[in-house]
């Protein structure tokens, strides 16, 4: 079964480079990032596995908060019909 989960992240350092983790995020088969430090991820993985993983691509003083949404209730605004989409798709 696969699992949605999403990532939302702070990277504390000023003029922190976030392209170390946008490209491990991208290598998930589907993604969507719908604000710009959130992620929804379409895995096998638990919550805490891809914390774990996760935590490989940011520094110690950042944070990370990761969380299963799958198959629960969700309410967006203006997001865009792909977004959208996407999440009445995969959540």
């Amino acid at each position: 079964m696969e699992n949605t989960i999403l990532v939302s992240y702070d990277l504390m350092a000023p003029g922190k480079d976030y392209s170390k983790l946008i490209g491990f995020l991208k290598t998930f088969s589907y993604w969507a990032k719908p604000l710009e430090s959130v992620w929804l991820l379409k895995t096998a993985y638990s919550a805490e596995q891809v914390r774990n993983s996760v935590q490989n691509h940011v520094d110690k003083n950042d944070k990370l908060v990761v969380i299963d949404v799958t198959k629960k209730p969700a309410a967006w605004y203006n997001l865009g019909e792909t977004l959208s989409n996407w999440i009445n798709n995969y959540l």
